[in-house]
C-alpha cells in the first residue's frame, strides 16, 4: 500500500504558527492602561521554557509528513497540550514580569499568542476533518477552556490586563453576560418554533413555498444596524400609544427591537434546513408508511420527523452561532450584553475591555457549535456518538 502523501495544509499552518511564535511579541508590560508597554519575544518573556512549544509544534509539521489516523491523533493531541498550556505560560510570564511596586501596571497578551492560537484551531481542524471525527470537538474545546478556568481560579492570570478589566467590573460582567444569554436564550426558541411551523408549511404547500423564503431571504439581507434603525421607530410609537407595552419594558431602544431583529436573521437558517430535512425524506419510506396503515400526522411524527432531526440540529446551529454574535451588536440600541463592553472598549481605545467583551462571546459561540453539532451527530448515526 502506498504512503500517504504529506499533508501541506498542516504542514504549511504549522510553518506559519512557529513564525509568528518566534517573530511576534509574546507579551507586553505597562506601567498603567494608557502607556503603552515594553514587548518581549517569547524567549524573552518565558526563558528555556520557550523551547517546549516550538519543538511540539516542529513535530507536528513532522507528523504531518507521512500522516495516517494515529499521527492525526497525536497532531489533534498536541494543539490540545498547547492550547491549554497558553494560559499557564501567559500567567508565569506575567507574574515574573509585572512589577509587584506598581499598582497599575499590567501585562498584555501579545499577538503571538492570538495567531498562535488560531493556528492550532485551523490545524485542529484539518485533523478533525480527516479523522472523521465529530465527537473529538469536544476535548479539543472543553480541555483547554478547563485549563483556562483552573488557571483564572488559582489567581495566575491576576497581573493581565484582561483579568484587571475584569476584576474592575466583575458585578457589570455578570449582569451583562446573564442578559445576552437571555437574548440568545428568547431568540433560539422562538425562531425555532416559528421557523419550524414555517419549514413545515413550506414543505407542504407549494402556495405558501414561494413568499415565505421571499420574506425570510429579504430580511436576511438588511444590515444588522439597518434593522435596528428600522425597528425603533415604530416600537416607540407603539409604546408611546400602549400604556401595556409601557408596562412590559418596550421601548425604542433595549431588549424589543434587538429580540425582534434577531428573531429575523435567525429565520432564514430554521425555515430551509427545517423544510430541507422534511422534503427531503425517501418517497419508499413514505409510501411503506402508508402501506402499513400510518395516519398522516404518524407519519410526520415517527418518520418524517426522526429522520428530519439531524438536518434540523444542523439548522438550529447555526442559528444559535449566529444569535450569538449579533446579540453583541444590539448593545449600540441599549440591549446590553457582551457588546457593552466592545463598544465601550472602542470609544476609550481600550482593546482590552474590547476583548472582555469579544473573548467570552467568541468561546459561547464556539462552545454552542462543538454542542449542537455533536447533538446532530449523534441524531445522524441513529443515537451513538
Amino acid at each position: 500500500m502506498p504512503a500517504a502523501a504529506a499533508n501541506r495544509v498542516i504542514q504549511v499552518l504549522c510553518l506559519l504558527a512557529l513564525a509568528a511564535l518566534l517573530g511576534l511579541s509574546f507579551g507586553s508590560v505597562q506601567p498603567n492602561r494608557i502607556v503603552p508597554g515594553t514587548d518581549f519575544g517569547i524567549f524573552a518573556a518565558l526563558g528555556p521554557a520557550a523551547a517546549a512549544p516550538v519543538a511540539l509544534l516542529g513535530l507536528v509539521t513532522l507528523l504531518a509528513w507521512r500522516p495516517n489516523p494515529r499521527r492525526y491523533c497525536l497532531v489533534l493531541t498536541g494543539c490540545i497540550l498547547l492550547l491549554g498550556a497558553l494560559p499557564w505560560a501567559l500567567a508565569w510570564f506575567a507574574q515574573q514580569k509585572v512589577p509587584p511596586d506598581l499598582p497599575y501596571a499590567r501585562a498584555g497578551t501579545g499577538a503571538a499568542v492570538w495567531c498562535l492560537a488560531f493556528l492550532l484551531l485551523l490545524i485542529a481542524g484539518e485533523a478533525l476533518q480527516r479523522l472523521h471525527s465529530g465527537w473529538l470537538k469536544l476535548p479539543l474545546i472543553l480541555l483547554p477552556l478547563l485549563s483556562l478556568l483552573l488557571c483564572a481560579g488559582n489567581g495566575g492570570l491576576e497581573p493581565l490586563a484582561l483579568m484587571r478589566e475584569y476584576s474592575s467590573r466583575s458585578d457589570q460582567f455578570g449582569r451583562e453576560l446573564r442578559t445576552h444569554l437571555l437574548l440568545v436564550a428568547a431568540t433560539i426558541g422562538f425562531a425555532l418554533l416559528l421557523g419550524f411551523a414555517l419549514g413545515v408549511l413550506a414543505s407542504r404547500s407549494a402556495l405558501w413555498r414561494r413568499p415565505i423564503f421571499a420574506v425570510v431571504n429579504f430580511l436576511q439581507t438588511i444590515p444588522s444596524l439597518a434593522l435596528f434603525g428600522l425597528l425603533m421607530v415604530p416600537l416607540s410609537y407603539l409604546s408611546a400609544h400602549s400604556p401595556w407595552l409601557q408596562q412590559l419594558g418596550v421601548r425604542g431602544i433595549g431588549w424589543a427591537p434587538a429580540l425582534l431583529a434577531l428573531i429575523a436573521y435567525s429565520l432564514l437558517p430554521m425555515v430551509r434546513n427545517s423544510y430541507v430535512a422534511l422534503t427531503e425524506v425517501p418517497p419508499a419510506l413514505i409510501e411503506a408508511a402508508r402501506g402499513m396503515g400510518m395516519s398522516r400526522r404518524q407519519i410526520f411524527l415517527q418518520v418524517r420527523l426522526p429522520l428530519a432531526l439531524p438536518v434540523i440540529f444542523e439548522g438550529l446551529r447555526v442559528t444559535t452561532v449566529q444569535a450569538i454574535g449579533l446579540t453583541t451588536v444590539a448593545a449600540l440600541i441599549g440591549a446590553g450584553g457582551l457588546g457593552t463592553f466592545v463598544f465601550q472598549g472602542l470609544g476609550q481605545a481600550a482593546m482590552d475591555l474590547v476583548l472582555l467583551g469579544a473573548i467570552p462571546t467568541i468561546l459561547l459561540a464556539l462552545l454552542a457549535d462543538v454542542l449542537l453539532g455533536s447533538c446532530a451527530g449523534i441524531f445522524r448515526h441513529g443515537g451513538r456518538a
